[in-house]
């Protein structure tokens, strides 16, 4: 596996992504109802098709599994996963911590891994093994031992109770100092940037 060839084509993928998001971003957008109750729009199909046509040029062997066009190359080793907007909720209202996500993975483990967060002007990327980073500066978690003085992020506080965890919930949430519900990707990126050290969200799949 070239990583750096990996790295490249998914930041340049995630990018391009970005800038076609950021052209539906602030309008009014129609979305229709999918399966598991999330919206899905026009723009959350076009970018995943724009990274689906990328990573098949660049890597006609690998495996891709997306969130709104599903799996191809089953049987391939290596698989790519595709958000190509990940928070359409939030992004359908006009706020601006959506992210276009995009990962691989090799033997059961991620090796390459970006979110892009177009209206905010800012990329978290890392390989395995070579760092993570912010719009190319390094980056790492907190070292924040002590749990009162954490702050923590979250997706929607009702999914707890819907996932039968609404104690531990609000144990966290009496142990912590500060509880921002800076939700979706954006939550999982400020731990991994040291701004923030924990984000909780108990219903995830595979592309998040």
């Amino acid at each position: 596996m070239n990583m750096d060839k990996a790295l490249a084509v998914c930041l340049e993928a995630v990018h391009d992504a970005g800038i076609l998001t950021l052209g539906y971003f602030g309008r009014a957008l129609e979305a229709r109802v999918k399966d598991d109750a999330s919206p899905v729009t026009e723009a959350d199909v076009r970018a995943e098709e724009l990274i689906r046509s990328r990573l098949e040029r660049a890597f006609p062997d690998h495996g891709i599994q997306g969130e709104e066009h599903g799996l191809s190359n089953e049987g391939a080793g290596p698989r790519w996963y595709i958000d190509p907007i990940d928070g359409t909720k939030s992004f359908m209202r006009g706020v601006p911590l959506y992210a276009n996500l995009l990962a691989l993975e090799v033997d059961g483990q991620v090796v390459v891994g970006a979110a892009n967060f177009p209206a905010l002007g800012e990329v978290v990327y890392a390989t395995r093994g070579g760092g993570a980073f912010l719009n190319g500066r390094p980056v790492r978690v907190r070292d924040t031992a002590d749990l009162s003085q954490a702050m923590v992020a979250f997706t929607d506080a009702a999914s707890f109770a819907k996932a039968g965890l609404e104690v531990g919930w609000r144990r966290l949430m009496d142990a912590t100092y500060h509880r921002p519900g800076w939700s979706d990707a954006y939550g999982h990126a400020c731990v991994a940037t040291g701004r923030v050290e924990v984000m909780v969200d108990p219903l995830l799949s595979a592309h998040d």
